[in-house]
């Protein structure tokens, strides 16, 4: 039998159309470009059926209750399709294949997030490579696990980061290599995949709660992040420097974060390079931040520890559980 693959079209380039005020989302128009591709006639090919969100987003709109209703559809179709499908615009794609893994526990088939950088309508185009990619490893894979397929390189979803605005190769995974790489064949790297679960698909759900992130800057005033660790603030993703150092010289500056952590908002120190880990011990001014409660998110990208600090308030947590739990692996998200 062949293989069926769900698409979830949520908006973006992808899809869009020139107008006057420039490219626009087009109801309708993707799903009629993709049902008439001839390469979807190759018995290669799954079935597929397309559900076209509306309204459709550019993805700087997203927000996560359109998060929740992609985890919510998958849910309500998991059973029928082999893999899914996500067509997302790319300025937050790598936000929503970070909460994803989170909401989708116990996921057991392929779900792939692509897109494009120039729409499919356009003679040249990265959508039309991007889609085929997409459906032959959604069908064809064995992989239990949320990824991102653009360009070369299927990566995972957690670990995924925009690093260009106009590359065909937009996206990549700083500190985990490719699950696989795309070539003239599509070459999994199998000891990278998650396990197969062992339990079913639940739907977690990813509520509406009150984090943040800020980055540091040289000269950073500490009556700023007073301002912006009050109250209803829960969580923050603190952008430092390096292996997460901040300034130690600033005595109003980590006074600010030692009265947040003593309320108990989670504090979670992401680094601001691309590349490498957070380590609070190493030099004199990430310990500072260690002693003002302030925790480490090691080599999460800051997209996923945003997400996963969302997951875990959405759980109703303990705030000592919440801070554990950051600190250990849930979904692939960090190395240990």
């Amino acid at each position: 039998m062949k293989k069926r693959v769900y698409i979830i079209y949520t908006g973006g380039t992808i899809g869009m159309q020139p107008t006057s005020e420039g490219y626009a989302p087009a109801p309708g128009y993707l799903a009629e470009q993709i049902l008439s591709m001839p390469e979807l006639k190759s018995d290669l090919m799954p079935d597929v059926e397309i559900h076209e969100y509306d309204p459709l987003l550019d993805s700087a709109n997203m927000t996560p209750d359109d998060w929740y209703k992609i985890a919510r559809d998958i849910g309500e179709h998991y059973d029928n399709y082999d893999g899914f499908i996500i067509l997302h615009g790319t300025d937050t794609m790598a936000y929503t294949a970070s909460a994803l893994p989170f909401m989708l526990e116990g996921l057991g088939k392929p779900v792939i997030l692509t897109g494009s950088q120039i729409p499919l309508c356009e003679v040249r185009n990265d959508a039309r490579a991007n889609i085929i990619t997409a459906l032959t490893v959604a069908a064809n894979f064995n992989i239990p696990e949320v990824c991102l397929c653009f360009g070369n390189q299927l990566l995972r979803g957690c670990r995924s980061v925009k690093v260009s605005t106009d590359g065909l190769d937009a996206f990549a995974s700083p500190n985990l290599p490719p699950l696989g790489d795309i070539g003239v064949e599509i070459r999994i790297h199998k000891n990278l995949v998650l396990p197969a679960p062992q339990s079913k698909l639940q739907v977690q759900e990813l509520k509406q709660v009150n984090v943040g992130a800020l980055p540091l800057w040289p000269g950073i005033p500490a009556q700023v992040v007073r301002n912006f660790l009050q109250p209803p603030l829960q969580g923050l993703i603190l952008r430092a420097y390096g292996v997460g150092n901040g300034p130690t010289n600033n005595a109003d500056f980590l006074a600010a974060l030692e009265e947040a952590t003593a309320r108990d908002v989670v504090i979670v120190d992401c680094t601001q390079c691309l590349r490498g880990s957070v380590h609070l011990g190493d030099y004199a001014t990430g310990s500072a931040l260690a002693r003002a409660g302030v925790i480490s998110g090691f080599d999460m990208t800051a997209e996923a520890a945003l997400a996963k600090l969302s997951y875990l308030f959405s759980q109703n947590l303990p705030v000592d559980e919440i801070k554990r739990l950051m600190q250990m692996n849930l979904r692939g998200e960090l190395t240990t």
